[in-house]
């Protein structure tokens, strides 16, 4: 029970900055993310084009996140890096304002993914520094919790300003929770100091004799344990049928909700995902952060099963909301569940093949959704999207030792 004097005012501090900038960044993405498909309509490109532009955006991203996550393992000094990527991000987004063809969106794209990819890994390992094992659940569920705030205010600021002032309004708009996002960033994060030794696994500890830590293999050490692999097997298997949220919208469109609702369906899972994030994580602290992982996936096969049958508009829109606890109980549990798998000084790493994986599977679900359901129906890949969560949440049980508190 050791615990540093000066850690616990770096935790809060860099925990609620962190949390903050979440809150700024979001806030000037998502003002910009959703009118973009009217944007691109508007330079007389269309799905194709939008296609293009989001596949190659996120494919930069989880390329990004892959090399991040193994040179955070090797430098000091990770606040430059995630300071540099939310500049690059928040400078890009009011060029939005000036484009005058689609491939200039392509290249801003690119840029704002490639910063997001670059910085995430390091802002999550710094999170992991800041805090003790005990609350790194409910560090990621604040951070997390904000982070959904933003993608709710993004939204509503960018529909205030289209009302008033049109679209190119809002990439200039969006400058501002930018600016202030770099500039919390530049001056409220404090740098963290990296492990000398590997003090953040217990998985491997049974393996070492007594007496020759000094004559530790340099290989051993950055080896990741196998329930590290274990819980990227589960969370792989579940991504496959984690298909964007945008088939979500367009099953309910197909079932006579209006088109001009799609906002308001966003705006209801975000409003559980802010409000469930913290208490999630605090409460992944105390329990087995698996269970709590395989709650979020039954909950989200359960929301997916619904989509499938489609009862009737109301099933859909209680569905919607309660997909949003399957964010909630996943998306920092997950996180903190990666952290705690690996060592302290491959923390890095792990989070950078967790994010990479992650983000090829969730590209190649869309895929096949869309396959599946220009083949069989638009029933079908919800089904299959709900049988796969099931798997992955019995898998993820099978993952001994890892993330227990106790």
């Amino acid at each position: 029970m050791h615990r540093p004097p000066e850690r616990e005012p770096s935790a809060s501090r860099n925990i609620y900055v962190f949390g903050i900038t979440s809150f700024l960044n979001d806030t000037a993405t998502e003002m910009a993310y959703w009118v973009l498909p009217a944007f691109l309509a508007s330079l007389g490109a269309g799905p194709a084009q939008l296609g293009l532009i989001e596949g190659v955006a996120e494919s930069v991203a989880s390329f990004a996140k892959l090399f991040s996550g193994y040179l955070t393992d090797r430098i000091d000094r990770r606040k430059p890096i995630v300071v540099a990527g939310y500049a690059v991000a928040n400078a890009v987004k009011p060029l939005l304002a000036m484009v005058t063809a689609w491939w200039h969106i392509l290249l801003i794209r690119f840029a704002d993914r490639l910063a997001k990819g670059v910085r995430g890994a390091p802002r999550d390992v710094m999170v992991a520094e800041s805090v003790p094992k005990d609350r790194l659940g409910s560090a990621y569920g604040l951070i997390q919790s904000m982070d959904s705030a933003g993608a709710i205010a993004g939204p509503l600021a960018a529909l205030f300003l289209l009302s008033r002032f049109g679209i190119r309004s809002v990439f200039w708009a969006a400058a501002a929770p930018g600016a202030l996002c770099v500039l919390v960033a530049l001056l409220g994060i404090r740098e963290t100091k990296r492990p000398l030794t590997d003090t953040g696994s217990d998985l491997e500890d049974a393996g070492k004799v007594a007496g020759a830590s000094d004559r530790v293999d340099k290989r051993e050490k950055t080896k990741l344990p196998a329930n590290f692999y274990l819980v990227i097997v589960a969370v792989t298997l579940f991504s496959i049928g984690n298909s964007s949220d945008m088939f979500l919208v367009l099953r309910a469109q197909n079932l006579g909700i209006a088109v001009a609702l799609a906002p308001l369906l966003g705006l209801v899972f975000n409003v559980t995902y802010t409000l469930a994030s913290w208490p999630a994580g605090w409460f992944s602290d105390r329990v087995s952060r698996r269970l709590v992982g395989s709650v979020g996936y039954v909950i989200f096969a359960a929301v997916y099963f619904v989509f499938g049958r489609a009862p009737s508009t109301m099933a859909i829109w209680i569905a919607m909301a309660v997909y949003g606890f399957y964010y909630a109980l996943t998306q920092p549990v997950l996180k903190a569940l990666v952290v705690e798998s690996v060592g302290a000084t491959m923390r890095g790493r792990g989070l950078g093949i967790y994010f990479f994986v992650t983000s090829v599977a969730t590209l190649a679900a869309s895929l096949i959704t869309g396959e599946l359901w220009k083949q069989y129906g638009a029933a079908v890949p919800f089904y299959f999207s709900s049988g796969m969560a099931l798997v992955a949440a019995v898998l993820l049980q099978c993952v001994r030792g890892a993330g227990e508190m106790g």
